[in-house]
């Protein structure tokens, strides 16, 4: 690679970001839509001779010379269908399509460039992903065939977007990551204020982005609320960062792991993020050069052990209701089982005096306390060897209390080493890299629509 294209792909970040903010703000884009009318000398009445709806049309391409199908646009559009788990509009079938086929072009540029490196990736290592996917999904191997043909997809669809990635991950390897440099300085700083950070909030964040340029952006976050709304109504959010996701991670799912919000170099993610509560869903944000959702898995506190990481010894002591007893019988037998805990003196007592009032035990030695539900967990961790929780239940489901019979607090965790921190300062930079080297590829690509 030569010193231009070096330059081109993996120079200094920082001017690259000075004019994607410029070309988001209100003055870039003023400025840009002032120089193109002035260039163009575009009427301000515009007659179109076709159709000028670019999703009316055949579902077909020619990239490069490779056809890609209405059938592989079929097979493909189902693996996102099903991941949504919900039905999807006429109008919003008709955006997912057109986002597919874009992926599937992408897909196609990124295998295309691989082998013109003279990358192969051999059927082998694709069917050993694929057996790891079936694996994950708990599936056997022909079991997993039969379900993407039930849900109108096909084993080579999801084969060929393994394909893809790897092929991708491999070409960034050889052509990007090796000339991506991160000194042991950079490195240093960064642990020094991860340390000054310590008892402070971590997050482990899944982000969904996809870029924009001042021409499309109304399309792009238009596209973007769509994926939110999808998401929102129970799609899996895995599935849409593999297939709409602009960033390295999308192979992942989106996961940029567990991370400090100044990692993210971007103040208004940082400012969203950090008010985010576990499972919750937002964007998409406006970010220089196109748009984010964020995804909070989890958060813990820097170099600091979890409590809810404690591993619990816990009785479940409860009984059930007969719903053919009256109400008068239930308040009975719901207050000798009350009268029944008074008794108790720890765990040593707990399954005799248990049967003597009709109620079950069960024992669980192995039970992290975030395994709970988020309502008991700090209830627990407040407890005592031998006390419980207040009843809980109903008389549907039973009523029911959790003795704690032991705990083991979690050791404090020392925080990723000076190899870790480096190989979250060259992804970085290989991801932006990476978008500004797709995009080169589709700018140079012979592209027919059918």
């Amino acid at each position: 690679m030569n010193a231009k294209l070096l330059a081109k792909y993996c120079g200094a970040a920082a001017p690259v970001a000075a004019a994607l903010a410029f070309a988001a703000s209100p003055a870039g884009l003023l400025a840009q839509a002032s120089v193109t009318a002035n260039t163009l000398d575009l009427p301000q009445q515009v007659t179109m001779l076709t159709n000028p709806d670019p999703n009316v049309r055949k579902a077909t391409a020619v990239v490069n010379g490779h056809v890609i199908t209405g059938t592989d646009l079929d097979q493909r559009v189902a693996l996102l269908v099903d991941a949504s788990r919900g039905e999807m509009s006429p109008e919003e079938m008709q955006r997912v399509r057109a986002q597919v086929l874009r992926n599937l072009i992408d897909e196609t540029l990124q295998i295309q460039a691989a082998e013109a490196e003279d990358i192969k990736i051999e059927q082998a290592e694709i069917d050993q992903t694929y057996a790891r996917l079936a694996a994950q999904n708990e599936r056997p191997l022909a079991e997993m065939d039969s379900y993407l043909r039930s849900i109108g997809s096909a084993p080579a669809s999801l084969k060929r977007q393994i394909h893809g990635e790897l092929a991708w991950q491999r070409l960034l390897r050889q052509k990007v990551a090796f000339f991506v440099n991160v000194s042991a300085e950079e490195v240093n700083e960064l642990m020094q204020r991860l340390e000054a950070s310590k008892g402070t909030e971590e997050y482990r964040l899944g982000e969904i982005y996809l870029s924009a340029t001042p021409e499309n952006q109304a399309a792009v976050e238009a596209n973007a609320m769509k994926i939110v709304e999808q998401l929102r109504q129970g799609g899996s959010f895995v599935a849409y960062a593999r297939q709409f996701s602009e960033a390295s991670t999308a192979a992942v799912g989106g996961d940029l792991g567990w991370i400090r919000l100044p990692q993210l170099k971007n103040a208004q993610l940082e400012a969203v993020a950090r008010e985010m509560q576990p499972g919750q869903l937002v964007g998409p944000i406006a970010i220089p050069g196109g748009y984010s959702i964020l995804y909070l898995i989890e958060k813990r506190q820097v170099l600091t052990a979890d409590p809810r990481d404690a591993m619990l010894s816990l009785k479940q002591i409860q009984i059930q209701f007969d719903p053919n007893a009256t109400q008068a019988q239930n308040e009975a037998k719901l207050q000798g089982f009350l009268q029944g805990l008074e008794t108790m003196r720890g765990c040593g007592s707990a399954n005799e005096i248990a049967d003597s009032i009709g109620a079950s035990v069960v024992d669980n030695d192995q039970l992290r306390a975030r395994a709970l539900p988020e309502q008991l967990q700090q209830l627990i961790l407040n407890l005592n060897i031998g006390e419980m929780t207040p009843p809980f239940g109903d008389a549907k489901d039973g009523v029911r209390v959790l003795m704690l019979c032991g705990r083991d607090d979690p050791e404090v965790q020392a925080g990723p080493d000076f190899d870790t921190l480096m190989q979250q300062i060259e992804d970085e930079r290989i991801n932006r890299a990476a978008q500004r080297y797709l995009r080169d590829l589709r700018n140079d690509a012979y592209i027919e629509y059918n």
